[in-house]
């Protein structure tokens, strides 16, 4: 049996305005506060968007234009609408509620009805029951100043409905769902304006008066479509129709949570508690055979706000000991548990098949290098961040500069892309990028040089091997927008025994005839080999 509740944020806009306004701000829900109403501009003018008590008690309503409010409230405070600031405060709401569910959704509802779904199918238990999930949900909202009313159903419609129009009654089964919606009024059902007037119009007063109809003539009677979208709402209240909701975030399928009586306090509660976590996240997935690439862990705060940290490692491991190490190099520090934290989640956002590698005999150093170079990199990137450690790819290119992109190491590698040069020859290990121009003097114009000198050192040259001829690349100009022309490389080792790497950009007689306006072929240095 499905269990889902949902929460009526009462007042929502007000409550988000309550909560930006300062600490001083006095309370707009205390019993002696004064008439408050949020004003949003229309084509209408200005009109009553949100109302706190006060100012219905004084028979305000929404949609109300502010001049009509004003004239019958003089005393009237209003402040203007913020619809963004609402959304964002209702989405990092949802995010707080994962403390509950992994499944927590926005309502969509508007009109002062905003609120929350959460999935507690198979967890009510660890709350101590159905009755004392819905004591705790609404406690924890009140002590983060927010006014809430929570109600539990086998459908979100039903669920939606108890939450603002069941009054005592919040929670509802299987078995008797019918009849507890049966005496609530039909706007519980979600319906717009118009089917809810025609069905006023018709004497359908209460939800019970619409099951006796046949589903065909009720929805033949409203006129534009509204029968069919009454008809909808109720199949989806009742449980003949199924009711779609994305979740603000996608559930995680591994993850370790604890809730805690004495809310934490400081970096050390926070750690004490990992491990913990840690053990309920490796189990789950050891069961699988998966491991983590990234883990994020989120501390819910008392005041309704969450903070969260994430780790990211070369390669899927389930090994707490090392989670524990990362999530050290990162920071844990970094989380602000504000006035409290009293919960705690551990999720694996990426992972992958883990799985056992055979190495061959003799091989044993070299695979507890490739070991520890992974580790390394995992520790340097949370130390230092992502985007400072880097490796190489290969990249399609003839250009020995361009032959490679890099990437953080801890991202996937990019699957190698077709034409890339396959060549046996040798490269130095390092390249100079931009290469440096250099002086030759050779003995003929196409051929290797004699002498040359870089960085102001004239070195004489005892061996060349080449020329190794690359063509341009025409289609990727240079970043000085100077044409790329074609070159000639060869391997130097001048009379010390140093060896370089040069190339002759340009060739005589093809790419350079002599004429006055023309570049005429350099030598540049490349590189060195060790």
């Amino acid at each position: 049996m499905r269990r889902i509740v949902s929460v009526w944020l009462i007042d929502w806009p007000v409550t988000v305005w309550a909560r930006s306004a300062g600490p001083n701000t006095p309370d707009p829900f205390a019993p002696d506060a004064g008439p408050l109403a949020i004003v949003q501009r229309t084509a209408r003018g200005q009109i009553l968007h949100a109302l706190n008590p006060a100012a219905r008690a004084l028979n305000l309503a929404r949609e109300q234009t502010q001049a009509d409010a004003r004239a019958m409230i003089p005393h009237l405070a209003c402040h203007p609408a913020d619809l963004a600031a609402d959304q964002r405060a209702l989405e990092a709401l949802a995010v707080w509620g994962e403390r509950w569910s992994p499944s927590v959704t926005v309502d969509p509802s508007e009109g002062g009805l905003e609120g929350l779904f959460l999935d507690l199918t198979g967890a009510t238990h660890l709350f101590g029951g159905e009755a004392e999930a819905l004591i705790l949900i609404q406690t924890r909202l009140k002590e983060a100043g927010i006014r809430a009313r929570a109600a539990m159903a086998p459908t979100h419609g039903a669920a939606w409905a108890l939450a603002r129009y069941g009054g005592a009654k919040r929670i509802a089964t299987d078995a008797d769902v019918r009849e507890v919606l049966a005496p609530l009024p039909v706007e519980s059902l979600r319906v717009t304006d118009a089917a809810l007037k025609q069905t006023k119009r018709f004497g359908l007063k209460r939800i019970g008066d619409l099951y006796p109809m046949p589903r065909s003539g009720l929805a033949r009677r409203f006129r534009d479509g509204a029968g069919v979208g009454l008809v909808r709402r109720l199949d989806q209240a009742t449980g003949a129709t199924n009711e779609a909701l994305i979740p603000t975030r996608a559930p995680p399928r591994y993850r370790g949570w604890e809730a805690y009586a004495d809310p934490l306090g400081d970096t050390a509660g926070i750690e004490s508690r990992l491990p913990g976590l840690m053990d309920q996240l490796a189990r789950s997935m050891e069961s699988d055979g998966q491991g983590a690439r990234v883990l994020t862990l989120t501390a819910f705060r008392v005041d309704g706000q969450t903070r969260a940290l994430s780790v990211r490692m070369g390669r899927a491991l389930r090994d707490a000991s090392i989670w524990m190490r990362l999530f050290r190099e990162t920071g844990v520090e970094k989380i602000d548990p504000g006035f409290g934290i009293d919960a705690l989640m551990l999720t694996a956002d990426v992972t992958e098949p883990v799985v056992a590698l055979q190495v061959v005999m003799g091989d044993e150093e070299q695979a507890c290098h490739a070991e520890g170079l992974a580790a390394l990199i995992d520790r340097l990137s949370a130390r230092l961040g992502e985007g400072a450690v880097r490796v190489a790819d290969p990249f399609g290119s003839w250009l020995p500069e361009r032959a490679e992109r890099w990437r953080p190491a801890l991202s996937k590698a990019s699957p190698p892309e077709e034409g890339l040069r396959d060549t046996a020859r040798a490269r130095p290990l390092l390249i100079l990028d931009p290469p440096e121009p250099v002086d030759t003097i050779a003995e003929m114009p196409d051929g290797a040089p004699a002498f040359f000198t870089w960085r102001r050192v004239r070195r004489s040259v005892a061996r060349a091997d080449g020329p190794e001829r690359l063509s341009p690349e025409w289609w990727r100009p240079r970043p000085d927008d100077r044409l790329t022309r074609t070159r000639d490389y060869y391997h130097i080792e001048d009379d010390q025994g140093l060896r370089y790497w040069l190339f002759r950009e340009g060739l005589y007689g093809a790419d350079y005839t002599g004429a006055k306006d023309e570049r005429p072929p350099s030598w540049w240095m490349h590189g060195m080999f060790a």
